[in-house]
């Protein structure tokens, strides 16, 4: 035998590979209130998108890369006049719903945003729908696209549990990649043979950097990021599905293998199976448009603003009290030279509560951030890690994501210690979140629609039997300007 010559035996699929595309073929969703999650968390998406809509630095990646191209049949952009081929429309919709940093999350040992595999599949759904139509057969309806979401969610979500990409410089829009690649292909009509060889294309790419979400590199490139990963899903299941072959060992294999080359060596662990245990526990970001290690600091900022805003001059300190992944994600200090630099720095973030009382997608704008009392109190601040905090972050039945703010003055005194373990988009906080949530769709649906059009497509998404069947097609249709 040749030992200089290795085997060219053809390998089954990597077993993470295959669990999950046996997830997408064979799973049958069976708890029902998870539907009405999943409406929640589409109507919040699209809310964003919305609301995205006003800044122009997002305005400018949408449309058709050459100007006055048309797609008959095509997929559309909620919100826009847009209708492109399905690539680019998951882009577009995946870029605004994440522009502001305000839709659902998903905090483990990686974080990430479930709901950015909503722009591969509505732009799927839709393009698939319309191409029906144009033959002469049914659509699909909106309760396949909260069925694709269920399952998308807890791809991403399940992965993320033990698996950290950001230890080895891995954006986590990898996961959206996986995701959006299981789930569009079964909605293009890929059986399971189909979706493993997509997702084998989708790891075989390489991957996107962490850099552009970090100090001294941040910039607006995290807010495109999760469209350019849904999109690129939405690439590569069509490439498969007119023939192109896939490499199963794509993950396992020596030297040239994504565990050797990635992710230094190591197999991805699965603490659970593939089920509905992300989507029931997904966290809302339903106050503020920031990244979500943040919101309970903000939280607490804002009630102790009415102590301390007519008190600015007399600070001495200010005690920030956090977990572990705030301290690597979003604590820094000197100049923030943007706004996404400013929606990723927790001290920032901090002083505009104590200073304002609030914090909305203008807090982060140059007009705001001119206000030399924010970085007065930035340099004031001392940021520290509470190791329960980190725990309680970590554990499964509890995912806190606890932060405290306490002000020391001069003469001694001080303001009382405030905490808090749950953000109000948290899963012990839905009931209380929910109306909250409903509102915030309602605001930004009326930023972008006439008022008796707004009246219409908030009506059909609060009612879970109409909007369950409503073809996605005449969804969009309502979407569109």
């Amino acid at each position: 035998m040749n030992t200089n010559a290795e085997s060219n035996s053809k390998p089954d699929y990597d077993r993470p590979i295959s669990d999950i595309a046996g997830y997408v073929t064979d799973y049958q969703i069976v708890d029902d209130t998870l539907y009405d999650t999943a409406r929640f968390c589409l109507m919040d998406t699209l809310g964003c998108g919305f609301l995205a809509l006003r800044y122009p630095e997002c305005a400018k990646h949408l449309g058709p890369i050459v100007a006055g191209t048309l797609v008959p049949n095509g997929a559309r952009v909620p919100g826009t006049q847009f209708e492109l081929d399905p690539i680019k429309a998951a882009f577009d919709i995946g870029c605004s719903i994440r522009w502001l940093d305000f839709n659902d999350t998903w905090l483990a040992a990686e974080w990430g945003h479930p709901s950015d595999n909503v722009g591969g599949i509505l732009a799927v759904a839709d393009y698939v729908s319309r191409q029906r139509l144009a033959r002469g057969h049914k659509p699909l309806c909106m309760k396949d696209v909260l069925a694709a979401m269920i399952k998308a969610h807890e791809i991403q979500g399940v992965l993320a549990l033990e698996n950290s990409f950001n230890r080895v410089g891995l954006d986590h829009v990898v996961l959206v990649k996986i995701a959006s690649t299981a789930v569009v292909t079964q909605l293009l009509g890929g059986g399971r043979s189909d979706i493993m060889a997509a997702l084998s294309q989708a790891l075989v790419d390489g991957q996107s950097l962490r850099t552009y979400r970090h100090t001294p590199n941040t910039g607006s490139r995290k807010s495109w990021a999760a469209g350019d990963a849904t999109s690129r899903a939405v690439r590569l299941a069509m490439m498969t599905l007119s023939g192109e072959m896939g490499y199963p060992s794509v993950l396992s294999t020596k030297t040239w293998g994504f565990y050797q080359v990635l992710f230094n060596s190591k197999a991805f662990t699965l603490p659970r199976p593939y089920g509905e245990y992300v989507m029931d526990n997904v966290l809302f970001k339903i106050s503020f448009p920031a990244e979500f290690h943040a919101q309970t600091a903000i939280e607490c900022a804002i009630k102790l603003h009415p102590a301390v805003v007519n008190c600015l001059a007399n600070i001495d300190r200010i005690e920030l009290t956090t977990h572990q992944s705030a301290i690597r994600i979003i604590s820094k200090q000197g100049a923030l030279h943007n706004p996404a630099d400013r929606d990723h720095c927790l001290q920032y973030m901090v002083a505009i509560g104590l200073l304002f009382g609030d914090l909305n997608a203008d807090s982060y704008e140059d007009e705001v951030a001119m206000d030399s009392r924010i970085d007065a109190l930035r340099e004031k601040m001392r940021v520290a890690e509470d190791p329960q905090y980190t725990k309680d972050y970590l554990d499964p039945n509890k995912r806190s994501i606890a932060n405290a703010v306490q002000v020391f003055f001069k003469d001694g005194s001080s303001t009382e210690k405030v905490a808090v373990a749950y953000p109000l988009g948290h899963k012990f906080r839905r009931a209380e979140g929910i109306p909250l949530l409903q509102a915030k769709f309602a605001r930004n649906v009326k930023t972008r629609f006439p008022a008796k059009r707004a009246k219409a497509i908030v009506g059909i998404c609060n009612d879970k039997a109409a909007f369950e069947k409503l073809a996605v097609n005449e969804f969009m249709d309502l979407l569109i300007i």
